[in-house]
């Protein structure tokens, strides 16, 4: 009974999956998407033969998908420092996430200069992106949410919108 369960998870699991690498898979390059394993390899050329370049272990890191390989078995990616190189799909996902650049940014509890500061993030902080509009985004932290000037952001466009 219990493995009849297991089974059940696992392709409840992989049909959710599914829909987000087809989606990944579908979008015009280039785009933001981000990490989505707590350890990831990125490799100088598209597939496991190829020498790896870096390990990421952090998990929601802000990506650019420059281009994809093999009907999205492989992204070539450019990360915060612009360091490029190749990823598994399986690695990625379509959640936009921000890194704060530059220095100590305030989140505000509306998207305007005069909105009242609810936190402070430190620069490398990285966050989920979502309602970006006029040069601001929601930005949220582990719960921890307000508003920042998407020029803080790298994982956005600028005069990007975001739902």
């Amino acid at each position: 009974m219990r493995s009849a369960g297991r089974m059940i998870l696992a392709v409840t699991i992989v049909a959710l999956a599914v829909p987000s690498f087809a989606a990944l898979v579908n979008k015009k390059t280039p785009y933001f998407g981000s990490i989505a394993a707590g350890k990831a390899r990125m490799r100088t050329g598209p597939g496991r033969s190829y020498p790896s370049s870096w390990l990421y272990q952090r998990a929601d890191l802000p990506v650019k998908v420059l281009d994809i390989y093999d009907h999205g078995a492989w992204y070539k990616v450019e990360d915060p420092g612009g360091i490029q190189g190749w990823m598994m799909g399986a690695l990625l996902s379509e959640t936009r996430t921000g890194l704060v650049m530059g220095t100590v940014a305030e989140l505000r509890d509306s998207p305007r200069d005069g909105g009242r500061v609810r936190w402070r993030v430190a620069p490398g902080v990285v966050g989920r992106l979502s309602r970006c509009a006029r040069g601001w985004c929601y930005f949220d932290a582990r719960g921890r949410g307000g508003y920042i000037e998407a020029v803080r952001l790298w994982g956005v466009e600028p005069g990007e919108v975001l739902n």
